[in-house]
């Protein structure tokens, strides 16, 4: 049910943010507060089995459904951004985009070694950003628990990117 309710709202966006990318658009949702709830319950129940003692969301979008997540688990939130976006004394990771290359900085005081994160983001495509903030995550000392996409995008691969860090992956919906 949450797939087609979650399909119905999901806006397509053509040629954005370049010629030739259909972009999905998970803002809709955020006009439905029961859509939303949804989502966040559709998460839970869907999280592995494993221990998780913190959520990282990823920039921005990771961030809305992240937060809530956290709250609904009683776990800290750890945000992930773009580079020079945080306040603090931080840890960075570059990765390669189909256009150049970003970076992506978490702080370095986030969370304690031994830490087991659930990686959060609205969308899972080529699994660029979601592998950069793995290796953040390994860099401070802790191990990904698993991830947690709204949306995934199976003809982009990017799930066979993440098996290195876990294999508990999952989504809502998949194109």
């Amino acid at each position: 049910m949450i797939d087609q309710q979650l399909k119905s709202a999901i806006r397509d966006v053509p040629n954005f943010p370049k010629p030739g990318i259909i972009f999905k658009d998970i803002t809709p949702i955020l006009r439905n507060p029961q859509l939303c709830e949804s989502v966040v319950d559709s998460l839970v129940a869907q999280l592995p089995v494993t221990r998780i003692d913190a959520v990282a969301g990823i920039e921005s979008r990771g961030f809305l459904f992240g937060l809530m997540l956290a709250q609904r688990l009683g776990k800290p939130f750890v945000p992930v951004r773009k580079q020079g976006k945080l306040p603090w004394r931080t840890v960075s990771q570059e990765y390669a985009l189909e256009y150049g290359k970003a970076v992506l900085e978490i702080h370095e005081d986030a969370f304690e070694p031994g830490t087991r994160v659930l990686v959060h983001d609205d969308l899972l495509a080529t699994g660029g950003t979601v592998t950069a903030t793995s290796e953040l995550i390994r860099k401070l000392g802790g191990s990904v628990a698993g991830y947690a996409f709204i949306v995934s995008l199976e003809s982009l691969g990017g799930r066979e990117q993440l098996y290195a860090y876990s294999k508990d992956i999952f989504s809502l919906i998949s194109y």
